[in-house]
């Protein structure tokens, strides 16, 4: 009699944890309504729930085909949308993408739309790559991200957008530092210094700013003495705006020998910068043995505070090198068409290029006809 008193107990607590632990749909509607539309709309939210993704779209594609009217006519595009990215394979997130895409199309003004276009950020970031690899998904993630914060400033996802940001700027900037680093290692300090001075400036939360200044001013001082100015501007901003950098010492050293004057740290500046290296997390040994063969950026160096950049990164001419608006010519997109003058011009002397093609002769008439 126990046995039979305790066994329906656990089954019935076994089955209350795994309902538990099942992750639920993130958008339900709590209303009990028996009306049919309420009634795909519930099928729908319980195949997704259980991972019946398809059988979940199919029943949310009746509704809306059925039902165009229906109050639930956005929740369940918005459910088309959320059962593909819950997939989570290449083509069921490329899929997910358009579907919010559509769904902010059609309803700007909700809610909704500030979370659809996080989840399309969350998409490309979620697919980033190191940064020695393609970035087109980490490139993707910022443009999205971006696009979220200047389209709903005022969103609950504003926070959480921004830290996205940062991380995925970090990438981004360690790309570019790379590349930077390869031409002045080659000895091209030219590209070398063009890549570093743009992604020194377009990225001062980069974790590694402050070297990147550093080989900057190093490349500028190889390049001649017509570029000592940048050289002293590179050195200057690793003293007044990463003070607790360990280039300071050098940087003001070489400002000494160069007879410039030593700047005052920026407080804001080093305050920011106290934060971030705080909240920094570093590789184990362990986890740098595991990660030589994963895919996946180490993010835990990326900055936890400050103002991430809102534009994209866009190329510049390199250092030393004249525009063609430096000498006066504006480039110009514009075509002119005018007849030829001359009657006697050598599109009436010379043979037709078709009529000469190989394995053609001409006939007696003049036309070209191919040998028997």
């Amino acid at each position: 009699m126990q046995i039979r008193t305790i066994l329906p107990v656990v089954f019935a607590l076994a089955a209350l944890t795994i309902g538990c632990g099942r992750n639920p749909y993130d958008n339900p509607i709590a209303n009990n309504s028996q009306q049919p539309d309420k009634i795909l709309f519930d099928q729908a939210i319980e195949n997704i729930e259980k991972h019946r993704y398809e059988l979940g779209r199919l029943t949310l594609q009746t509704l809306m085909n059925t039902y165009p009217d229906s109050e639930y006519m956005a929740k369940a595009k918005l459910a088309v949308a959320d059962s593909w990215y819950r997939e989570g394979t290449s083509h069921a997130l490329a899929q997910a993408e358009a579907e919010y895409k559509d769904f902010i199309t059609f309803y700007p003004s909700m809610e909704e739309a500030a979370e659809s276009q996080k989840k399309v950020c969350d998409i490309h970031y979620e697919q980033m790559v190191k940064p020695d690899r393609d970035n087109t998904h980490a490139v993707r993630a910022d443009q999205e991200c971006r696009q979220l914060l200047l389209q709903w400033p005022n969103s609950v996802f504003v926070d959480s957008t921004k830290q996205r940001l940062r991380e995925i700027q970090e990438v981004l900037a360690e790309a570019e530092y790379r590349v930077g680093m390869f031409y002045t290692d080659k000895g091209s300090y030219r590209s070398g210094a063009n890549r570093l001075q743009t992604m020194a400036d377009h990225y001062p939360l980069f974790s590694r700013n402050d070297a990147a200044l550093w080989e900057l001013g190093n490349a500028y001082s190889r390049m001649g003495e017509q570029f000592t100015e940048q050289m002293v501007d590179a050195y200057t901003r690793i003293v007044r705006d990463y003070p607790l950098s360990q280039y300071v010492d050098d940087a003001k050293a070489k400002l000494t020998e160069l007879n410039r004057p030593i700047p005052e740290a920026n407080a804001e500046m080093a305050e920011l910068m106290r934060y971030n290296l705080d909240n920094q997390t570093h590789k184990t040994k362990m986890k740098q043995a595991l990660t030589i063969f994963g895919t996946s950026p180490y993010l835990g160096e990326a900055a936890k505070a400050g103002e991430p950049a809102m534009t994209s990164l866009m190329p510049s001419t390199p250092p030393g090198i004249r525009t063609n608006t430096s000498v006066g010519v504006q480039p110009s997109a514009d075509v002119s068409v005018e007849p030829l003058s001359d009657s006697n011009s050598q599109l009436d002397k010379k043979p037709d290029a078709r009529m000469s093609q190989e394995g053609t002769q001409e006939s007696p008439g003049g036309s070209p006809q191919k040998p028997q």
